[in-house]
C-alpha cells in the first residue's frame, strides 16, 4: 500500500521552482548579450579590392584627357567667282605648294569679262597718247606764236628808237615817231601775251593728261581684276602643306565663296585637350604639358583655353615643343596630361573611385590585422590623376581600399578573406 510522503512532493516542488528560476534568469541574460551583439561584419573578397597605403612626401598635381592632333595653321580656299567644277587635278593627301593646281572651274563670262576689260584698256591708252600727243602740238604751236610775237615787238621796239634819234636830228615828223611807239606797245602787249599763253599751255599738260591717266589707271586696274578673276578658275593652294580636304566634285556649281578645299601644314600640329570642367579651373597658359600620341610621348605648353564649356569639358590647346614621333598625323587620337603644381610634404594617397577633392568621404580602413577593414571619416584636399591629398582621417602608413564600396554603404565594418 502507497505511503504518503509530503515532505518529498514538497522538496520536488521547490527543486522546479528553482530550476525554473535559474533556466528564466539565464534566458533574459541570454537574450541581452546577444542584443549587444553587434551584427556580423560582410565578407568580401580580398582580390575584388584595390588596396593603397597612405604616404607621405611631394605630389604632383596633373589633370587629363582625351583629344586630337589638329594642325596649327589651316586654310579654307574659297572660289573668288561662280563657275562649274570642269576638271579636280589633286585629291585629298596631295601634298601642295603655293603654285600647285587643285581644280579648275569654268565660266565663259569671266573670260568674256576679262577680254572686254583688255579692249577698254587698249582703247583708253590710245585715247591718253593722242592725248599727248595733241597737247604737245598745242604746246610747240604757243611757243611758235610767242616766238613770232617776240620777234615782233624787237622789230617795233628798234624801229621806235630809231625813229626818236631822227626826230631829234629833224629828219622825221612827230607823227611818223608816234606811229612808230605806238606799234612798239602793241607789239610788247602781244608779246606779253603769247608768253603768258605759252606758259599756261606748258602748265595745262600736266592736269589733262592726269584726268585721262586717271582713267586708264582704273581700267588697268579692272583689267587685272578681270585677269584674276580668270586665273582664279584655276584654284591653286594659298601655301605649303597637304591637300586635307575637297568638298566639290566635278560638275558642281559653286558661287562666289564656297569652300573648295581645305590645306593643313602637317609638320605643324598642335594638341586639342578635352579636360572635364570639374578639373579644368585650375588649368592656366604656359602650364607644362605632356602629349601621347600612343607612339611616343612629346612635351609641350598650354597656350589657349576655351572660354566655353562643350558637354560637360573644356577645349585645352596645347602647342608641341618637341619633334613629333613618326606617325603623328591631324586628326590622331591623343592623351594629354597637364601639370597644374607640384605639393611638397603632404599626405596623400591613390584617387578613389568615388568622392570628389574637397569633400569628405567614408573609406574603409584596414585593421592592424588586415583582415578586418572599419569606415573612416576622411577629409580629402586637392586632387591628382592618380592621387588626392588627405587633409584629415588618416596617417602615413594606413592601408585603405580605394574601390567603390557602395553596395556597403550599410556596413561600417568588413571582413576580407
Amino acid at each position: 500500500m502507497d505511503i504518503p510522503r509530503p515532505d518529498q512532493s514538497k522538496a520536488k516542488r521547490k527543486k522546479r521552482i528553482i530550476y525554473g528560476g535559474v533556466a528564466a534568469i539565464a534566458l533574459v541574460g541570454i537574450t541581452v548579450l546577444l542584443g549587444r551583439l553587434k551584427p556580423a561584419a560582410p565578407t568580401v573578397e580580398r582580390n575584388l579590392v584595390w588596396v593603397d597605403t597612405v604616404k607621405q612626401g611631394q605630389m604632383l598635381r596633373q589633370v587629363r584627357g582625351l583629344g586630337t592632333l589638329v594642325p596649327e595653321e589651316i586654310r579654307w580656299i574659297a572660289a573668288r567667282t561662280q563657275g562649274r567644277v570642269d576638271r579636280i587635278i589633286l585629291r585629298p593627301g596631295a601634298e601642295v605648294t603655293p603654285d600647285s593646281v587643285i581644280l579648275i572651274l569654268a565660266n565663259p563670262d569671266v573670260e568674256q569679262a576679262a577680254a572686254n576689260a583688255d579692249s577698254q584698256l587698249g582703247a583708253a591708252e590710245a585715247a591718253l597718247a593722242n592725248l599727248r600727243v595733241q597737247l604737245e602740238r598745242d604746246v610747240l604751236a604757243a611757243e611758235a606764236a610767242a616766238a613770232n610775237a617776240k620777234a615782233d615787238f624787237e622789230q617795233s621796239r628798234l624801229r621806235a628808237e630809231v625813229n626818236e634819234q631822227l626826230f631829234k636830228d629833224g629828219l622825221v615828223s612827230q607823227l611818223e615817231l608816234r606811229l612808230s611807239q605806238v606799234t612798239a606797245e602793241q607789239a610788247a602787249t602781244r608779246h606779253a601775251i603769247e608768253q603768258k599763253r605759252f606758259a599756261f599751255a606748258q602748265e595745262s599738260i600736266k592736269p589733262q593728261l592726269a584726268v585721262q591717266e586717271a582713267e586708264v589707271a582704273r581700267l588697268r586696274s579692272q583689267a587685272r581684276l578681270r585677269h584674276d578673276e580668270l586665273d582664279a578658275l584655276q584654284v591653286r593652294s594659298s601655301m605649303t602643306g597637304v591637300l586635307s580636304a575637297l568638298p566639290v566634285e566635278v560638275g558642281a556649281q559653286v558661287q562666289p565663296g564656297t569652300n573648295l578645299a581645305r590645306v593643313a601644314d602637317p609638320t605643324r600640329l598642335k594638341a586639342e585637350i578635352r579636360i572635364a570642367e570639374t578639373q579644368a579651373k585650375d588649368i592656366a597658359i604656359g602650364l607644362p604639358a605632356t602629349i601621347d600620341t600612343r607612339n611616343g610621348v612629346v612635351p609641350g605648353h598650354v597656350a589657349r583655353i576655351d572660354p566655353s564649356v562643350q558637354a560637360g569639358t573644356v577645349t585645352v590647346d596645347v602647342i608641341i615643343d618637341g619633334p613629333l614621333p613618326r606617325g603623328s598625323r591631324p586628326d590622331l587620337s591623343v592623351d594629354g596630361t597637364i601639370e597644374l603644381e607640384r605639393l611638397d610634404n603632404v599626405v596623400n594617397v591613390g584617387r578613389p573611385a568615388f568622392g570628389q577633392e574637397r569633400s569628405t568621404v567614408g573609406i574603409f580602413r584596414l585593421d592592424p590585422d588586415g583582415s578586418h577593414a572599419t569606415r573612416t571619416q576622411v577629409q580629402l584636399g586637392r586632387s591628382s590623376v592618380n592621387t588626392i591629398e588627405i587633409i584629415s582621417g588618416l596617417q602615413p602608413g594606413d592601408r585603405v581600399i580605394l574601390s567603390d564600396m557602395s553596395q556597403w554603404d550599410s556596413a561600417d565594418r568588413i571582413k576580407l578573406r
